[in-house]
């Protein structure tokens, strides 16, 4: 069974590794199964497709999936790569936040 993720769907991510490294955008999807995430406009690939009654075919670019630990949240203030704590807020909710700024991410 997968750890639990610290890294949501909309959340903004910079690569750190591959040739992608330095890249940042946000999560469209998570795949907790598998420990992957799926960023906007980073990994792209080019699938060739056949046409079909739906689509024209020809070479589609699409996003692939990246390993989790090779994504690190993004700070909200610096916008620096930052790992995620958690803690609860003054209404008694849990919340995550910037271990680097301090700073809650789920607002």
């Amino acid at each position: 069974m997968a750890k639990k993720c610290k890294i949501r769907k909309g959340d903004k991510v910079i690569i750190l590794a591959g040739r992608d490294r330095g890249k940042s955008g946000e999560v469209i999807q998570v795949l907790p199964k598998e420990d992957r995430v799926m960023v906007r406009g980073v990994n792209i690939i080019k699938r060739h497709t056949r046409p079909s009654q739906v689509s024209a075919g020809g070479i589609v670019e699409k996003e692939a999936s990246i390993h989790i630990s090779n994504v690190a949240h993004q700070d909200p203030g610096s916008n620096a790569p930052t790992r995620v704590g958690y803690r609860t807020d003054d209404a008694g909710r849990k919340v995550r936040f910037a271990r680097r700024s301090g700073e809650a991410i789920d607002i």
